[in-house]
This record gives C-alpha cells, structure tokens and sequence, in this order.
C-alpha cells in the first residue's frame, strides 16, 4: 500500500518516487515534466534551505532545486 506524502514529510537522505501530479498545481506541471519529474522517477532529498524553500533533490545523476509551490504540485510516495 502506497501513501502518498508531501516532501515536509522526508528528510534529508530520504528516497521517494514521484507518483504523479496534483490538480493544484496545473501551472507547474509542464515545467516539472520538462525538467526530468516525470511520474516513476525516483531522487533523493539532498537538503533542505534553512527556512524550507527551496529543497534540493538528486535524481537522474544532476541536482535539482524546486520552490516549495513547485514542489508542492507533485504526489511523491516514499521508498
């Protein structure tokens, strides 16, 4: 069974997979897909800004930093 979370539920070093997207965030979902948030990939939360936004993940071999509107957009499940 497969919950899925919000990236303030993980912490750094935690896996997840991306699940798919919200309907919330329609505005961001082009944008993701193009940067490489496709629905099966999985990253690592590589840290965290000190007030939370941005948050820097690691997936497909390069870094990548989201706002926390951006990453609020995708349903993610923990691995």
């Amino acid at each position: 069974m497969s919950i899925e979370l919000q990236f303030t539920h993980l912490k750094t070093g935690d896996f997840a997979k991306i699940t798919g997207f919200n309907a919330a965030g329609k505005a961001y979902r082009k944008r993701l897909l193009a940067m490489g948030l496709t629905p099966g990939t999985l990253f690592s939360i590589t840290r965290f800004a000190p007030l939370g936004d941005p948050i820097e993940i690691k997936l497909r071999g390069f870094s990548l930093t989201l706002r926390k509107a951006e990453a609020a957009s995708l349903l993610i499940e923990k691995v």
